[in-house]
């Protein structure tokens, strides 16, 4: 909050009576309120736009054939896909144009509870990034798994006063909010007490089911796959999130729609959601969402209100989301519109790189290195007996939604025994409560020759496996449980490669760049098994345990058909 003798200084850069500390010169600025580009300088006083039009200041930057336009605002995402610390993703992410995020930390906090709300907003508040907490709903996800620590209303209370605390995560049990389930409930009614929006997170809700959704005062949905749902959404009221990510790729389809649909564009918005760290060094952040839209025929002026003001306004960022008097100094310099190439990009007026010099990332408690807690496995501990017919899930291509099959699979003397087409698939807890393992066949996924596991298991993060030998399974599980969790890949018996996430198993304590280099090759590795093209071998593995997105998946204890809500009998 501005002092009075700030407010004044600011007041006379924009008058012309004093210099600014910067000026952008005949820059095309991107006026969200209008809609429009403007040609005129930008002047920038103490971390904040003081005034558009003709205008010194003490550093001038030749902006002529540029195009000026506010930071992007990643509406949500989780920084632990990026599997880096909270410093690396800002050194990720910034320089390609997103200084916002509104983030949901409900991996980390699955597995080690409040004090990584603690540690995530320690390691934010310094660095040249706006982040932005919602916090978790749904630690665990649902009775029907085992995670590390629980999140309850009372662990939530002492956060909601915090500045930079938005609200509640994604509803993601949403057929118990929708039957007043007092336990989820709860949550939502402590968050509006405080002025606190709800994030939605609903697959395929619709009719009086929505209805009753919206009714709680769910405010956004990030999950919808077809325009006709994202459609139904807003006329409850949703602001719906557009989605891309590295493995749910869903801004085609919505944006075509809505193209043809003739509908506003102010409640659309776009988000990540879970995004890898070699993704976001090719492609940006948000800057692919805006640069995807534009192509797909949006108005490039309507993208980047997209990607900025309309998120700003959902999530109540007054000061966000604009380039105008009064807003802070967050800005991407385009040298192109169309193709959304960032030429460079200030955080509160500093250049980024300039305002990342000198930072380091911030500790990371002990308690958060030390969270893979299981026994050491054996080939018999992942045998799975079959009989006739058997529950199966089936990949959706280019999707993170299953479908559930019975179908007949290949066995060998009574036990399954995977082939090109079925792949065995395993989930283990290493929390240290218990010691489950569940097994069952995976259609689609296709490797052979070996295995790849992870403690990236969405959202309790136990250990999740894929292979087509228990040879290779039990060793990929043990050597996850070595190196304190992370991505493992093994075939003949030996360990082919591995990325450490040493933080919670989720992220790594190594730059950015070396956790790219890694991911990167270990994916070539996983290429040459079998994988289809249209499968991440690690996202969409990891998204196999999520017992909230239908049709079928695969828990600590046993098969979850989504759509009944409820475990799946053994035969």
């Amino acid at each position: 909050m501005a002092d009075a003798q700030t407010l004044a200084r600011r007041a006379a850069v924009a008058a012309g009576r004093e210099p600014a500390d910067l000026v952008l010169k005949n820059a095309g600025v991107v006026n969200v309120f209008t809609k429009e580009i403007t040609v005129c300088d930008v002047a920038v006083a103490d971390g904040y736009v003081a005034g558009l039009g003709e205008y010194s200041g003490r550093t001038e930057t030749d902006c002529t054939g540029k195009i000026v336009c506010p930071g992007f605002i990643d509406a949500h995402m989780h920084m632990e896909s990026v599997m880096s610390s909270p410093f690396e993703l800002a050194r990720a992410i910034v320089p390609r144009g997103t200084t916002t995020v509104i983030a949901d930390p409900h991996e980390i906090v699955n597995v080690c509870g409040a004090k990584a709300v603690d540690y995530l907003l320690d390691a934010t508040e310094h660095l040249p990034l706006n982040v932005y907490l919602m916090l978790p709903s749904s630690v665990p996800a649902t009775p029907f798994e085992t995670n590390g620590a629980d999140f309850t209303p009372a662990d939530m209370a002492p956060y909601l006063g915090h500045p930079r605390v938005l609200g509640l995560g994604e509803v993601m049990n949403y057929p118990a909010a929708v039957a007043g389930d007092a336990g989820v409930l709860e949550k939502v009614a402590l968050a509006q007490a405080c002025g606190k929006l709800a994030d939605g997170h609903a697959p395929g809700i619709s009719g009086k089911d929505l209805q009753a959704y919206a009714a709680l005062g769910i405010a956004t949905e990030h999950e919808c796959t077809t325009f006709a749902e994202a459609a139904e959404k807003l006329r409850a009221g949703l602001a719906v999130l557009v989605r891309e990510g590295s493995a749910a790729k869903n801004l085609s389809t919505l944006v075509r729609g809505w193209l043809d649909s003739k509908l506003p564009s102010d409640r659309l918005l776009f988000c990540t959601d879970d995004k890898h760290i070699d993704d976001v060094s090719e492609n940006g952040n948000v800057r692919h969402n805006v640069h995807l839209a534009i192509q797909l025929g949006v108005d490039p002026v309507t993208a980047v209100c997209m990607a900025t003001y309309n998120a700003a306004r959902v999530y109540g960022l007054r000061e966000l989301g604009a380039v105008a008097p009064g807003y802070r100094a967050d800005l991407v310099v385009l040298d192109d519109l169309k193709n959304v190439d960032v030429g460079a990009v200030y955080k509160d007026g500093v250049e980024v790189r300039r305002a990342l010099d000198g930072l380091s990332a911030a500790p990371v408690p002990p308690e958060l290195l030390d969270s893979v807690h299981c026994r050491r496995f054996t080939e018999d501990d992942f045998a799975l007996r079959v009989r006739g017919e058997t529950d199966c899930i089936e990949l959706v291509p280019y999707q993170i939604a299953t479908r559930h099959l019975r179908e007949q699979v290949p066995q060998k003397d009574g036990f399954f025994a995977p082939d090109s087409v079925y792949t065995k698939l395993c989930v283990v807890e290493r929390h240290g409560k218990n010691g489950n393992v569940a097994v069952c066949p995976l259609k689609g996924y296709g490797i052979t020759g070996g295995a790849i596991a992870t403690s990236v298991a969405h959202d309790s993060h136990n250990i999740i496996a894929a292979g087509d030998n228990d040879r290779d399974i039990a060793l990929a599980v043990n050597r996850l449980r070595e190196i304190g969790g992370g991505y493992v890949l093994c075939a003949g018996g030996e360990v082919r490669g591995e990325v450490p996430l040493r933080i919670a198993g989720l992220m790594s304590t190594e730059p950015w760049e070396t956790v790219r280099d890694a991911t990167a090759a270990i994916l070539k590795q996983a290429s040459g098994m079998g994988i289809p093209y249209h499968v991440d071998p690690f996202i969409t593995l990891s998204f196999l345990a999520l017992p909230v997105i239908p049709e079928l998946r695969l828990t600590d204890r046993g098969l979850f058909d989504v759509v009944r809500f409820a475990p799946v009998e053994r035969e």
